[in-house]
């Protein structure tokens, strides 16, 4: 599918700067989003500031886009371990508070702020797709060892409101797909830590990680609003 504008939030980050490359790439204009609003590592990508906490911010940035919304927004932002080293819990001995509600509005909260402005004003006579970077480990029916708490309770709730999204939007927006992806084990920051026990070719380059959810949202349709799909395009369980 060729679309005529992206939006990506955390083009900063190690999936988002590789998603705005790669579209940049291809000739697709590309509004680049991350938290200093500096210039992304792509060449030729427009970018703008937002913060996942600040929800007037996040109105305020997208509100230029009313009369020419991008029919492509990937919220490609998340956190696993935090910035002070508190990491996912092995152990529900390891719950803090803080912690928790941290991770959920940085994982759930912020990416339905920016779907909360943003979902309304995408066209409602032509297709247009709006994804968020999920995980496998949100998968309540696929979880089979437990641990990581809060990440796993975050992401599950994110899963849960792209669905409660999609079913709202095609009241308005029938043409719309609202996704989660997960994208599997890339090498970024998030999963430097627990890179080392990885079996040979389970860690994913960012340039591949980015082309396989490219790959992925170009064979959606709105018949796939509500749904997460992982880096082949295979269906994760609820």
């Amino acid at each position: 599918m060729d679309w005529t504008k992206a939006a990506i939030f955390g083009a900063s980050g190690g999936i988002g700067a590789a998603l705005s490359a790669a579209l940049v790439a291809r000739g697709t204009p590309v509004l680049a989003g991350s938290r200093s609003g500096k210039p992304a590592a792509a060449d030729g990508a427009t970018p703008f500031r937002f913060d996942l906490e600040d929800e007037d911010g996040i109105a305020a940035a997208v509100e230029p886009w009313r009369d020419d919304p991008p029919d492509l927004v990937i919220v490609a932002t998340g956190v696993l371990t935090l910035a002070d080293g508190t990491g996912p819990e092995r152990s529900l001995k390891q719950l803090d508070p803080a912690a928790m509600a941290r991770v959920f509005r940085l994982n759930t909260i912020g990416p339905a702020i920016i779907a909360k402005h943003l979902l309304p004003m995408l066209a409602r006579d032509r297709p247009a797709t709006f994804a968020a970077l999920s995980a496998r480990v949100g998968s309540i029916g696929d979880n089979r060892i437990g641990g990581w708490h809060s990440y796993r309770a975050s992401k599950a709730a994110l899963n849960m409101l792209v669905r409660n999204f999609a079913i709202e939007m095609r009241r308005t927006h029938r043409l719309a797909c609202v996704v989660g992806l997960h994208p599997g084990t890339v090498d970024t920051p998030l999963s430097e830590p627990f890179q080392a026990n990885l079996p040979a070719g389970q860690l994913t380059p960012r340039r591949d990680a980015a082309a396989n959810l490219l790959r992925v949202l170009g064979a959606l349709t709105s018949e796939d609003s509500g749904e997460i799909f992982d880096w082949r395009g295979e269906r994760i369980a609820p």
